[in-house]
């Protein structure tokens, strides 16, 4: 889509019939740009043939199942991959060595146990630093859990303490009537 078709499409997405009709006669513009695919329809009206253009959006958005990875697990996951990746390709070389009688086997085979240690480590390290993040910043709690009522205590003493300010509060702009004793 070139400048002039940008400031032809309108904001909310849908592209405007001139777009549309363009972008239909060249084909392979627009396709794979992400912003959406002109499409012709054929059918009768009371006025007989007549062929309309409408704008079909190439994917539509959907809301995500799950919630992101906070930052330091998923660092020690893209690293835990990184290391079975290399292990992977390590095991299959020595196997490959092995097979074929080469020299290369036996370090390989070294190397591949060093690497599986590594990758267990690297897998842990996923584990623990998520059971980390969940203690250190929240749990998800469960109507069974213990943060859910203590946040339920806090919410009422908060309440009460502020419901003791505003009665403090009153009884100062009344001048003190009423009251028996002075704090």
């Amino acid at each position: 889509m070139g400048t002039a078709e940008r400031r032809a499409a309108s904001g909310d997405g849908a592209a405007t019939p001139e777009v549309a009709a363009r972008s239909a006669r060249t084909p392979d513009r627009g396709l794979l740009t992400g912003v959406g695919v002109a499409v012709e329809e054929r059918g009768l009206s009371a006025r007989g043939d007549e062929e309309r253009m409408y704008y079909r959006p190439l994917w539509i958005e959907e809301p995500a199942r799950r919630r992101r990875l906070p930052d330091p697990v998923r660092t020690a996951a893209v690293r835990a991959v990184l290391i079975i990746a290399v292990t992977l390709l390590q095991a299959m070389v020595a196997l490959l060595c092995t097979l074929a009688g080469s020299w290369l086997a036996f370090p390989m085979v070294l190397s591949s146990v060093a690497s599986t240690i590594a990758a267990t480590w690297g897998v842990l390290d996923v584990w623990v630093t998520r059971q980390v993040w969940n203690q250190r910043n929240g749990v998800v709690s469960a109507p069974s859990s213990t943060a859910r009522s203590l946040r339920r205590e806090r919410r009422r003493a908060r309440r009460e303490a502020r419901a003791a300010e505003r009665t403090q509060e009153r009884i100062r702009r009344r001048g003190g009537a009423g009251q028996l004793s002075h704090p």
